[in-house]
């Protein structure tokens, strides 16, 4: 396959709107994206900086189909690009080379480097995350869902997959609206990429050096205050990706992951500001379309907050100009110390006009209109609860947000999801980058059957205060880079801290189990980051580096150190203290605490 000649197709469904007898597509639509690449033209752009022209060179160059780094820029790069260029991490996808992987033992696997790094590593362009250090030979799968909307149909599939596995299947719903199973075991794995094919799913370049789920408004096309249906441009985005599921080289040896968001609500659902690309709606000229925001991201070392390119695309350039921003990462971006290699960086290099030029250079007829300033999101709007019953813009209709304790769901849990989605809405369900899931399309005659629904116990659509803005990674129970256990941790100091205080308005608490912040901490009001420190005897311990101040929606900050190296034993009336002295709360009578 030739990239400089290759065009595919991208296709969906117009999006799905209840009537009373059902809900109904309407005729396909189809574009054409041609993944060429572009003979790139000298900068001209006069308030570019001055770079040399040497950096300015791509460091990849096409061979057979896939791209890979040249060699003269392959001096002081990281092991992860080591093992890039040792063996093509698609060609297990594209060339099947998972069948033959799949036949291996472990023992067999592990006898060699290049099959031990295919598990470890390569693995993950197919989106599985061997769990080596707690779970030997078994894997963690992570789906493409854009837009966080999945069918009843596909849930049951999912469920079907983690059932065989017992207690160490379970599957969880991610940061960024997604879903993630647990136990796969390789030999399986051939029979799962058939059987996500035949309900629609992939499972295809969500980890690693890829471009993650793409990120939407989660009561797309329900929301009675929605500035745009964002389920079109993210189901786009995430056929652009991944080439309809057939595997697109072109984006997938990126220097390091890139997140891609499109908001839809003046909610700022999607956390705009904490993503490699978002799209923000504005119109120009009487034209809809978006005004663009790069570079937001979490390290261990360096988070910040996406900035204006001072560009504005109309809507039907939302993948021209996600190829182009994507295809100057690739080719520019630093490929050495992994701490060092996320998009902002490149950007900082560059500066933000002269990173504009190099996205400009990439663009058809090399045209980019700036920013506009007519910006759709309103600045000045109090972000509303998805959670509970709440009408749609459908008339008759309701979506009800059901809280997911800390996003984790069982096989038996999914099976359920899935009959109450048919029996009560549309077949449909929509999981949230808060971990927690929406039933659209509930008819107003079935209502109070549902809420009557023994699964509501547990997913409750009304959760307490602090239980409602939970949220938690996987933790050291399956994850071997986190450093602490999160999820079941979370929950218990949740508990003991409601009997200690009562909070009258919503505060979100966000546990990650290291540095990584795959639970995003810095968006958190209270943020808790996994650490090792030690007791007030000089014991070792788990504990927790505290996060304050983060800010969500139309005034987003990212929040700072609070506290450092606290002992999770000693959170609990911390966290107390902290929710008196900042959000207002009061505390219990102490016999009622101690009760």
């Amino acid at each position: 396959m030739s990239s400089s000649s290759s065009s595919f197709s991208v296709r969906f469904a117009s999006p799905l709107l209840p009537s009373p007898a059902a809900a109904t597509s309407a005729s396909p639509k189809t574009w054409r994206v041609h993944a060429t690449t572009p003979t790139v033209a000298p900068v001209t752009t006069s308030s570019a900086p001055e770079v040399d022209a040497e950096r300015l060179e791509p460091r990849v160059e096409e061979r057979d189909g896939y791209f890979v780094l040249k060699e003269k820029f392959r001096k002081g790069i990281n092991p992860q690009e080591k093992v890039k260029i040792e063996k093509e991490p698609m060609k297990l996808f594209m060339e099947n080379g998972i069948e033959d992987l799949a036949k291996l033992s472990m023992e067999e696997i592990d006898q060699a480097k290049n099959t031990k790094d295919d598990i470890d590593v390569r693995l993950k362009w197919l989106g599985l995350f061997h769990r080596r250090k707690h779970h030997y030979g078994r894997f963690m799968m992570r789906l493409k869902l854009p837009n966080g909307v999945t069918t009843s149909e596909q849930t049951r599939y999912l469920a079907s997959v983690i059932k065989k596995y017992g207690k160490d299947g379970c599957a969880d719903v991610t940061t960024r609206q997604n879903w993630q199973i647990r136990g796969v075991v390789l030999p399986d794995v051939p029979e799962i990429l058939k059987g996500l094919a035949q309900v629609g799913l992939t499972s295809l370049q969500s980890g690693m050096d890829n471009v993650r789920n793409p990120v939407g408004n989660p009561l797309a096309g329900i929301d009675p205050e929605e500035i745009v249906d964002t389920r079109p441009y993210t189901n786009l985005l995430s056929h652009f990706i991944t080439a309809n599921a057939q595997g697109n080289p072109t984006v997938t040896n990126l220097p390091r992951k890139w997140n891609v968001c499109v908001v839809g609500s003046h909610d700022l659902y999607e956390h705009p500001h904490i993503n490699d690309l978002a799209y923000m709606p504005a119109t120009k000229d009487g034209r809809f379309g978006f005004n663009l925001l790069v570079g937001g991201f979490f390290s261990p070392k360096r988070c910040a907050e996406a900035i204006p390119l001072d560009a504005w695309v109309a809507a039907d350039d939302v993948i021209p100009v996600c190829k182009a921003v994507l295809e100057a990462y690739r080719d520019l971006g630093s490929r050495g110390n992994r701490q060092k290699t996320r998009m902002m960086w490149l950007i900082d290099e560059l500066g933000i006009e002269g990173f504009r030029a190099e996205v400009v250079r990439r663009m058809p007829g090399q045209e980019l209109d700036r920013a506009s300033s007519e910006d759709l999101v309103q600045r000045q709007w109090d972000r509303r609860d998805y959670l509970g019953v709440h009408p749609q813009k459908q008339e008759g209709f309701n979506y009800v947000g059901l809280h997911i304790p800390v996003g984790r769901v069982q096989a038996g849990d999914m099976d359920e999801l899935a009959r109450l989605a048919d029996a009560y809405g549309s077949g449909e369900l929509r999981l949230t980058v808060e971990q927690n899931i929406i039933i659209p399309n509930v008819d107003n005659s079935k209502l109070e059957a549902l809420l009557k629904e023994p699964l509501l116990e547990k997913f409750s659509p009304q959760p307490s205060i602090l239980m409602k803005g939970l949220v938690a990674c996987t933790g050291n129970q399956f994850c071997g880079q986190a450093i602490i256990e999160t999820k079941a941790r979370a929950l218990k100091v949740t508990e003991e801290v409601e009997r200690l205080v009562d909070v009258t308005k919503p505060v979100r608490m966000h546990w990650t189990g290291c540095p990584n912040s795959c639970a995003q901490v810095q968006v958190a009001d209270i943020g808790f980051m996994g650490c090792m420190t030690r007791d007030e005897d000089g014991k070792t311990c788990e504990g927790a580096d505290v996060f304050l101040g983060g800010r969500i929606g139309s005034d987003s900050h990212l929040g700072d150190i609070y506290k450092k190296g606290v002992p999770c034993k000693d959170l609990v009336p911390l966290v107390a203290d902290i929710l008196v002295e900042h959000f207002g709360a009061v505390l219990r009578e102490r016999e009622e605490a101690e009760d």
